[in-house]
């Protein structure tokens, strides 16, 4: 389930991309496949272990293009361990609003940027994450949890101001909204509950699905994002002349 339209992005083979708070790694492993020379960075060293052996089981398997390369790194976001300008992208999704001091994270993003690379960044959406908040303080209150909720203006503008060239916004995961706002209205670990379960196997199918029913679900994701999908996605530029 992917966030980011790498097309947008303009990932082309051979770049080098790091995936900051990759967590289980849905992107790098998709940037993996699309022949970059991907950097999965993450705190938590259990999930890199997880993403690290997936890397080598997808190159076992052919998965990769010749060339393609992949590699793990544990860190802080606030100090990211690589040279300026290090990367031709970045992608850090559904990170930043779980970081007290997101200026200093937005700054290292940017900082390993290369002149004329370009960034996808995306946060969970400002009203789906409202009605989130209003139903469960369980939602947002857990230890690491989400510890704000952005506006798109808010967002472009932290960017902007920090010296990058704003590109465009889109939104995604229009089917997923209300599956969390389900089990925020009956609890958010209640993995068990009837409702709950049901919506989130018409999820697992709709990832699993057949083509004959992949262009139903998809057209029904396409009405929904732009009305309530669950996360925005901003892409950035960096200027040539920074």
């Amino acid at each position: 389930m992917l966030t980011v339209d790498f097309d947008r992005l303009g990932l082309l083979p051979g770049d080098r991309v790091i995936d900051m708070g990759c967590g289980a790694g849905r992107h790098a492993f998709e940037m993996y496949r699309r022949g970059a020379d991907v950097i999965a960075f993450d705190q938590d060293a259990d999930e890199l272990a997880g993403v690290l052996e997936l890397f080598g089981a997808m190159k076992e398997a052919g998965e990769v293009p010749v060339g393609a390369a992949a590699d793990i790194k544990e860190g802080d976001a606030l100090a990211l361990p690589f040279a300026d300008g290090e990367f031709d992208r970045v992608v850090a999704s559904e990170v930043l609003e779980h970081i007290h001091d997101d200026h200093t994270a937005i700054k290292e993003l940017i900082r390993v940027l290369r002149p004329g690379g370009t960034m996808a960044i995306t946060v969970p959406r400002w009203l789906p994450e409202v009605i989130n908040w209003r139903l469960s303080d369980d939602y947002h209150n857990a230890p690491g949890g989400h510890i704000r909720i952005y506006t798109d203006h808010e967002l472009k503008w932290k960017f902007v101001n920090a010296g990058m060239e704003f590109e465009g916004k889109a939104h995604a995961h229009g089917l997923h909204a209300p599956y969390w706002w389900l089990k925020s209205a009956v609890g958010v670990d209640k993995d068990d509950h009837p409702l709950v379960k049901a919506y989130h196997q018409v999820l697992v199918w709709d990832i699993m699905k057949t083509p004959r029913w992949s262009t139903l679900t998809g057209l029904a994701e396409k009405a929904l994002n732009p009305l309530i999908g669950k996360s925005m996605v901003l892409y950035f530029r960096k200027p040539e002349s920074a």
